[in-house]
């Protein structure tokens, strides 16, 4: 689990393209403390694992689910990645509990400066919108924020100095892809009561002639 506070910008160093899948070596510094090969670190929002370990880089396997679903397939040799290492028993939440399985991707439509702070303005699809609650927290490329405002094609959160400039979202462009992981609560809820409505289907339809007449009531 992760919590969404970028620890360092990492570097694609190399990218080593397979038939379906990639394997990146990400030059870092901060991460590396600590880091043992098999452990997990939050790249632009997705959960990789560490495959090799060197002096100033880690290597980690992308398989073809995560390309399609994320942002990685676009990196190419000298990409700005947000990096994070899983969270700690006793380390500060500081943002909220993600867990780097994305939903998918939005595209970003428009970058609007207020004072301090810049606007960002995502669209996405419908099947992401709908898990997106104002007020509610978001995962923008690794990113944990606070979205500002929602409806049925785009949402809005604000970027404040320190996480322009600890993060690579001002560095992207308008029509750039990023990846969403959407609050777990809300995926949760909708799971447990669609698996209540599915078995109370299951057993209105179960309720037939043949059952009746079967059991005597007709």
């Amino acid at each position: 689990m992760f919590t969404g506070i970028v620890e360092e910008i990492g570097l694609v160093k190399d990218i080593k393209r397979g038939e379906k899948f990639y394997k990146l070596t990400i030059k870092a510094h901060k991460v590396l403390d600590g880091t043992v090969l098999g452990d997990s670190v939050c790249t632009n929002g997705v959960c990789l694992t560490v495959a090799n370990l060197n002096l100033d880089s880690f290597e980690v396997d992308v398989m073809p689910e995560t390309i399609r679903k994320s942002n990685l397939g676009s990196l190419s040799i000298g990409s700005k990645l947000n990096l994070e290492r899983a969270l700690s028993v006793g380390d500060r939440l500081g943002g909220h509990i993600v867990s780097g399985h994305i939903d998918g991707t939005g595209e970003i439509i428009s970058f609007v400066k207020e004072d301090n702070a810049i606007w960002l303005i995502i669209k996405s699809q419908t099947k992401i919108l709908k898990y997106v609650v104002e007020k509610g927290s978001i995962t923008i490329d690794g990113i944990s924020l606070t979205v500002a405002y929602v409806d049925s094609k785009c949402f809005k959160v604000s970027i404040i100095p320190h996480t322009a400039k600890e993060t690579t979202l001002l560095t992207k462009n308008i029509g750039d892809s990023v990846n969403i992981e959407c609050d777990l609560i809300g995926k949760y809820v909708e799971k447990l009561l669609n698996h209540d409505s599915d078995r109370k289907n299951e057993n209105r339809s179960s309720l037939d002639k043949d059952f009746l007449k079967i059991n005597g009531f007709m």
